[in-house]
């Protein structure tokens, strides 16, 4: 079975943890053990968040020069070979010695006519006191959004349309590598009128890019790890129940959060749609989640949603 894992950012830095190189890798280290199973038994390419290093490399680079802040689809690229090369090399170590495994860095192309040029929804980087928020958007003209008792920056979010690192991807998939990239959701290019390309000031949504690349590799499924056991109906209420399976069709009319399940319940759409299975759940419940024990699978066809009890 060919399976894309999309890993959130959760399993590399937990929410209030020190950003340290020991606690991500020791994070990494976790989520290379849970994700050993499958890659001995199937075929395996693997995407990532980015946001808190992401956030974590501008701050570093603003105090080294406070007169210039690093562009983002710079600050993409960094954290997509950080990150990559602690999975790889978590990952080599979990494996047998004959599993190879290679980080990719990948760049993505959206149009630069997206309307989310002009809307930044986008999170990224560490939590800020409103004053601290304040300050910053005065100096260097970030947009914040409030974050619980909190503020983050929020940046554009274009839609990915095409992973130029496709063939190679490809290749190394077909010989049996597994494969890190799109980290990040890729790095944000877009082509000039000359037909060259540049990076841009955004971030694309990591399941977004997830799964257009599990559509492009022709996956058999696309698993989305994140920190909540399952996709919920009423999500913080009283009567909220967690899906255990579920149309895309059916879970296009419930609503969900945009800057959190709703983009990982969209991603998973797109792909069922293919006629493919998308899961949702756990980091250490993958293996489950494809054996439809944990977490919530979408799928195209049509059923009675069942739930957990």
């Amino acid at each position: 079975m060919r399976i894309v894992v999309a890993l959130g950012g959760n399993a590399l830095l937990v929410p209030g943890e020190p950003s340290t190189a020991e606690n991500q890798r020791r994070n990494v280290k976790l989520a290379a053990k849970a994700l050993a199973p499958l890659a001995n038994a199937h075929e395996l390419t693997i995407t990532h968040g980015n946001g808190p290093q992401v956030g974590l490399l501008a701050m570093q680079g603003l105090a080294y020069r406070l007169d210039e802040v690093y562009p983002l689809d710079i600050l993409d690229a960094e954290t997509e070979g950080q990150i990559g090369y602690l999975i790889e090399q978590e990952l080599t170590n979990a494996l047998p010695p004959d599993r190879q495994c290679a980080a990719l860095l990948t760049q993505i192309e959206v149009d630069r006519q997206d309307p989310a040029f002009k809307t930044p929804t986008k999170p990224i980087g560490p939590f800020y006191s409103e004053a601290e928020a304040q300050r910053l958007s005065r100096q260097w003209n970030w947009e914040f959004a409030r974050d619980g008792e909190q503020y983050r920056r929020i940046v554009p979010s274009p839609r990915p349309r095409r992973i130029f690192e496709m063939g190679v991807i490809e290749l190394l998939v077909g010989q049996g590598v597994i494969v890190i990239c799109a980290g990040g959701g890729g790095i944000p290019v877009i082509r000039l009128e000359d037909n060259s390309l540049i990076g841009v000031e955004a971030v694309i949504d990591k399941d977004l890019a997830s799964s257009l690349l599990a559509r492009q590799l022709k996956a058999d499924a696309l698993l989305m790890l994140t920190n909540v056991d399952a996709v919920y109906k009423d999500w913080g209420a009283p009567e909220a129940r967690s899906i255990r399976h579920i149309s895309a069709e059916d879970i296009k009319s419930l609503s969900f959060a945009p800057g959190t399940m709703g983009p990982k319940v969209e991603a998973a759409c797109e792909f069922a749609d293919t006629g493919e299975i998308a899961g949702i759940g756990l980091l250490q419940d993958a293996a489950a989640i494809l054996a439809g024990k944990a977490g919530t699978l979408i799928t195209r066809e049509r059923k009675e949603t069942s739930w957990w009890n």
